[in-house]
């Protein structure tokens, strides 16, 4: 069964990202590297600080769209509830 994941990644600057994606550390493996330009690449944002697994690509597009709508508070009070030290989820991935 196929996996689809809403995403938020911090920068240093505290800009933060929503995406999604089907393939969580292939995605992430693109924001480190900068394989893309676009936001992320200008921003240097890479530090995956929340993501969610959903099972339908209709629900994980929903997901993000509602999260992008939130207000950044909002958004900073999941990630706080969720990953209280801001720590990078996939830090160990790539070792």
């Amino acid at each position: 069964m196929r996996q689809y994941f809403v995403y938020m990644l911090a920068g240093r600057r505290s800009v933060l990202y929503v995406g999604v994606t089907n393939n969580l550390p292939r995605r992430m493996q693109e924001h480190r590297t900068r394989v893309f330009p676009g936001f992320t690449s200008q921003y240097r944002v890479s530090r995956l600080v929340y993501y969610e697994c959903c099972a339908k690509p209709q629900v994980a597009i929903a997901r993000e769209k509602q999260l992008k709508g939130w207000r950044r508070s909002k958004k900073i009070a999941l990630i706080k509830a969720n990953n209280p030290g801001w720590k990078d989820l996939s830090g160990d991935w790539f070792r």
